[in-house]
Order: structure tokens, then sequence, then C-alpha cells
């Protein structure tokens, strides 16, 4: 067992719609990584902002952002794990990828649309969960909306960590803190928000709020409003004790 994953989480504003800025943006802020991580974490459509606009932005898997990843992971030896606009069979996605240093990838579609801005209108909606096995940790990485249906994350895996990137408005602040602590206690397993700060090309203001909580729902990180890169190593053996202690969820499937 690999007791411990360190972990790495990028709060930063977008450039709106311009995926080259973008991309030479996180790669200045990689850099200033001062110690080695496991697991980079950026946010939802992290070349675009949240936009609406895929038959302009979308790329397809063999892409500038694919092969940015693969370079930026073979440079840092760590996995990266963000959503982009992604074209496949003339439909398009909202799409996690979860890339490892090695190249290979695993991703990730979006289940839960935000209809409230018409994404269900415009994306495909995915329907497989993903779980990444990943040095020693099983990993469940979803995306910003997904947080509002618990039973989408329920931890039937047995998952170590749970991820959500995202871009949520600052005007539901309180709802993404409440909810991802829910979800760390629900699903007894590390949990991680990522979300975007500043202003979007529809006005809409994020306050970031980028959270790490652990199982018990005490949190052991957060930030709002300014860009910031922290780097965490959580202890998976803290949260097998906890398991042991409090075994609730072997009750789902009774």
């Amino acid at each position: 067992m690999n007791q411990y994953l360190t972990v790495t989480v990028i709060q930063s504003e977008l450039y709106w719609e311009n995926t080259t800025m973008n991309l030479n943006n996180f790669a200045e802020t990689l850099s200033a990584i001062q110690s080695n991580t496991d697991l980079i974490i950026l946010p939802e459509m992290f070349t675009t902002g949240f936009s609406m606009n895929p038959e302009v932005l979308a790329e397809t898997m063999a892409g500038q952002t694919i092969n940015w990843l693969k370079q930026q992971t073979q440079k840092y030896q760590a996995a990266i794990v963000g959503s982009l606009i992604v074209k496949e069979k003339n439909q398009y996605y909202n799409r996690l990828i979860f890339m490892l240093p090695d190249g290979h990838y695993h991703f990730y579609d979006k289940k839960y649309l935000f209809s409230l801005a018409g994404e269900d209108k415009i994306y495909q909606r995915g329907n497989e969960k993903l779980i990444v096995n990943y040095k020693g940790w099983k990993i469940c990485p979803l995306i910003c909306y997904d947080l509002r249906f618990p039973e989408w994350s329920r931890n039937y895996e047995n998952y170590d960590l749970l991820i959500y990137v995202a871009n949520w408005p600052e005007k539901r602040s309180e709802h993404w803190k409440k909810l991802l602590a829910a979800r760390a206690i629900e699903n007894q397993s590390y949990t991680i928000g990522v979300n975007r700060i500043g202003k979007d090309g529809n006005n809409l203001m994020y306050s970031g709020d980028t959270t790490i909580v652990n199982m018990l729902g005490n949190v052991l990180y957060t930030k709002a409003y300014k860009k910031d890169v922290f780097t965490m190593t959580l202890d998976k053996t803290f949260q097998i004790d906890k398991r042991k202690q409090l075994p609730f969820l072997g009750d789902i499937f009774v």
C-alpha cells in the first residue's frame, strides 16, 4: 500500500475562450511549484472558461491541450487532471482528462450537465463513472455540477480520494463549501474541489474557494479570491483507521 499521496491544487483566473493564453498561464504556474508532487489538479474547462461555444473551441483527443498535458506530466513526473471541451463523432463533451506521466490517460465525460446555463442542450452527457488507480490510491474525479448529486459519487468502489474540478460561481459559494464537506463525510473520503477565480465572459464572478476536506468533514485547506498553488500530502492510513472505527461504508450495500 502506498500510504501517502502528494497533491497540488491550482486556483487561477481563466482567459475567456483563449486556449493558448490559458495553457501559457498554467505552464508558467506549474514551473513555480516548489516541491515534488504526485497529482496536479486544474479547474473545469481550464483552457476556455465555462463556455457554451464548442463549435469554435472544441479540440480533438489529439489536439493542442492533450499534447500539452502529455508534455507537462512528463516534465514534472506528476499526473494532471482537469476538463476541457472535446469534439468526438460530431458531438461535444465537457471531458475530464486524467493524464499520467507516461502519456497514457483516462477520461470522464460530465454526467450532470448544468441546465441553468443550457449545458445539457449543447454537450453530450456521460454515463460512465471513472475510478483511477494511481500510485496505490483509488481516485474518483468528477466535474462541478456533479457535486449536487450524491448518488453519483456514492462510494461503492471504496475509493480513497474524490475530486471535483469546477467553474462554480461566487453567488453559490456557500453551497459549494457545504456540499464538498457533505460528500467527504458521506463517502468517508478525502475530497478536493478546485475552482477558478475572476470574472468570465458572461460577467459571472468566481470566488474560487478551492478546498481540501478529510473524511470527517474537517477543512484542511481553503482559499478564496486569490490565485494560489498549494501542495499537501494526504495520509491514507489515517483514513483507513477512521473507516475501521466508523464502518459506515459497508451499510450502503444493504
